[in-house]
């Protein structure tokens, strides 16, 4: 009997990098991430084994912090967790999409004042290049980027929903709401389908995602953990093609 194929999404940073967004890809054997600029997204194989932990760690450096999102397997006892949060994916089911006439697009030029609306409202990683990912819409008031949202990982047929975040002086009027339609109208005309990470103790995101549309499909969890100081062997990593 032939075993079923992985949904894209249970493993969708592996999905994505080894679909649509391939060329961001640095790998070494089976792991694959993207730049740090870009996102901490890290691809563990499906099955990963010793060698696959050792080459994670000639990765990323040895005794580094490495951000293990979405993992939801068993890290090996000579890696230390550091980080831990349960969190929820969730996906389109039914969400009303629509374009956003007040939203702007957002590109390179923009990202100073992104890191800074990120910085002051906590959505989540969003690094100096993440930009480059897909489509981010803001919405500016007397010229200030007050909100926005945008696309983040890319396994084939989806797109995450991502950073989506509201100065804390314009909550309230139903940004985030705007945006996220807005972008997921974007992700619909390119025949993809929405979806997004969130932590699961965020109850007031989840009801609000809940509430325009989508529904839970799995728990997940974030973990970040620190590789062992030293190596077995050497090993060097290189890029994707």
């Amino acid at each position: 009997m032939s075993r079923e194929a992985p949904h894209p999404l249970d493993n969708p940073a592996l999905s994505s990098l080894t679909g649509p967004h391939a060329h961001f890809a640095e790998r070494h054997r089976r792991i694959l991430r993207y730049p740090v600029e870009v996102t901490p997204w890290i691809a563990l194989p499906d099955d990963p084994g010793p060698d696959d932990w050792a080459d994670l760690a000639a990765l990323t450096g040895p005794g580094a912090e490495v951000p293990l999102l979405g993992f939801n397997g068993t890290v090996p006892p000579d890696w230390e967790i550091v980080f831990h949060l349960d969190g929820v994916q969730l996906v389109d089911d039914g969400l009303v999409a629509a374009p956003e006439p007040e939203a702007v697009r957002l590109g390179p030029a923009d990202v100073p004042e992104m890191l800074d609306l990120v910085a002051r409202t906590q959505p989540g990683p969003f690094l100096p290049r993440t930009v480059e990912l897909g489509t981010y819409l803001g919405v500016r008031r007397e010229g200030a980027l007050v909100a926005m949202a945008g696309e983040r990982l890319h396994p084939p047929g989806w797109t995450e929903i991502s950073a989506v975040c509201t100065d804390p002086a314009y909550r309230g009027e139903g940004l985030a709401t705007r945006l996220i339609r807005a972008v997921a109208h974007g992700i619909r005309e390119r025949g993809e389908t929405p979806f997004l990470h969130t932590g699961a103790g965020n109850t007031t995101a989840v009801r609000l995602y809940e509430a325009l549309g989508f529904r839970l499909r799995r728990t997940t969890a974030f973990l970040a953990a620190r590789a062992p100081e030293h190596l077995t062997e050497e090993r060097t990593a290189v890029p994707v093609g």
